[in-house]
């Protein structure tokens, strides 16, 4: 008999998931609980275990594509005797065996998207609370839309099964200026096709990546984004870590720079606590946050993922570097779970010794600022009258306009800077 898996509701919010990976092939044998999928929410990814024993019968969704929420996932040929008892339960019944059979699996799409789910209260609503007919959109598109108010309901997808995606959303809102103009409004224009060329290599656009471009693309297109640098001489910073960690090697902790610009960043925040805010458009306010969790924006080969480093501000700068270690060491193995990737008030991106001259880095949604500190280097500056060398790194800023005025950004870097230039007081206040 044949018994039709339906995709369960595996968050609050989500309205459907992606394929990412089928771990069973069309007629495998099937034991109970053995893992079939791993699908993508924006939410995390789920590895969903199968609900009966029995036998693949069809899978339904190719890995890449989008499954509603509520639609057959795969089919199980199962047992004449377990086919009436099979073919009873409901989708939202199907939701709770999953539950207690599987943990989500943290991967970077939990960190690419995360914070953005948190302030997303209802996926599945449209325009101004209204529900919505079934249509086919991420919870970033639907809050996009209800953001500048669209009804999505009234947008024609051009994603992968009708799917709205954010640019529709954008080219359903841009005004008419005449007839012509009007139909392209309501009718997005299809993205050209890439002219195919011999030796060209093509990677699917999905997964991970296709979760960090989604939430880059609303953050950028969200926030009234604007770049400030500044340069910062850290030539006593490089003595005292130094010190730091000789004194510090028969304890086996070893400082990088990273605590110390944790350190900083979080006095700054303290005295500019508009940097470690979000905007809460619905209700028309700003809310500042008073607790100092730091998402640290981190490569890794599957992907950009933030695990967060909460309460900052009451970490030792030994602290500070162990748990950095710890959250780099879940990081590279892949065992971060969802709440060590959401809720940070502010986000720090470094590369470290390959940090560059400086960058434009974008926000981390719904954040309203993101630190990223260049590579430091020996360079030539002047002291006294004189050309020295000095320990030089420039820091550059990335800041939501509609918060946080320029006056405020450079005030709050010059405040790091300062931390980072006298460091024995960030040293002393660690002790």
């Amino acid at each position: 008999m044949t018994y039709e898996f339906r995709l369960p509701d595996i968050g609050e919010g989500v309205v459907e998931g992606e394929v990412v990976r089928w771990l069973v092939k069309e007629g495998d044998p099937l034991r109970e609980d053995q893992p079939m999928v791993e699908i993508m929410t924006d939410k995390a990814t789920v590895e969903i275990p199968a609900p009966r024993a029995g036998r693949v019968g069809k899978r339904m969704f190719s890995e890449g594509q989008l499954c509603p929420v509520g639609k057959v996932l795969i089919t199980i040929e199962v047992a004449e005797e377990a086919g009436a008892a099979a073919a009873r339960p409901a989708p939202k019944a199907a939701a709770n065996q999953v539950a207690p059979a599987t943990a989500p699996k943290a991967t970077a799409a939990a960190a690419a998207t995360a914070t953005a789910s948190a302030v997303t209260s209802s996926a599945a609503g449209g325009n101004n609370g209204t529900p919505s007919r079934a249509v086919l959109a991420t919870p970033a598109t639907r809050k996009l839309a209800r953001d500048i108010g669209v009804d999505i309901r009234q947008v024609a997808g051009s994603g992968p099964n009708g799917r709205v995606t954010a640019e529709d959303v954008r080219e359903h809102q841009a005004p008419a200026s005449a007839g012509t103009a009007g139909a392209r409004a309501a009718t997005p224009v299809a993205t050209a096709p890439v002219v195919r060329q011999a030796g060209d290599v093509r990677v699917p656009f999905r997964g991970v990546r296709r979760k960090i471009a989604e939430h880059l693309v609303h953050s950028r297109h969200t926030a009234a984004h604007f770049t400030y640098v500044e340069e910062a001489d850290c030539t006593d910073l490089v003595l005292l870590r130094q010190r730091a960690n000789e004194r510090l090697a028969e304890r086996g902790v070893k400082l990088s720079f990273l605590p110390f610009i944790i350190k900083a960043t979080v006095a700054a925040l303290q005295k500019f606590p508009q940097l470690n805010a979000t905007l809460d458009e619905a209700a028309g306010e700003i809310v500042q946050r008073r607790s100092y969790h730091i998402g640290l924006a981190t490569a890794t080969e599957a992907g950009l993922i933030v695990p967060v480093l909460r309460d900052a501000d009451r970490r030792s700068l030994v602290d500070l570097a162990k748990e950095i270690d710890r959250l780099a060491e879940a990081t590279r193995t892949g065992k971060m779970s969802r709440e060590q990737l959401t809720g940070s008030t502010f986000t720090i991106s470094s590369l470290g010794a390959l940090g560059g001259v400086l960058a434009t880095p974008i926000i981390n949604y719904p954040e309203v600022a993101i630190l990223a500190p260049a590579k430091m280097s020996k360079r030539p500056a002047v002291r006294d009258g004189e050309i020295v060398v000095r320990d030089l790194m420039n820091l550059s800023i990335s800041v939501d306009h509609r918060v946080v005025d320029g006056y405020e950004a450079a005030q709050f870097l010059a405040e790091v800077k300062a931390s980072l230039e006298t460091p024995a007081l960030l040293y002393l206040e660690s002790v």
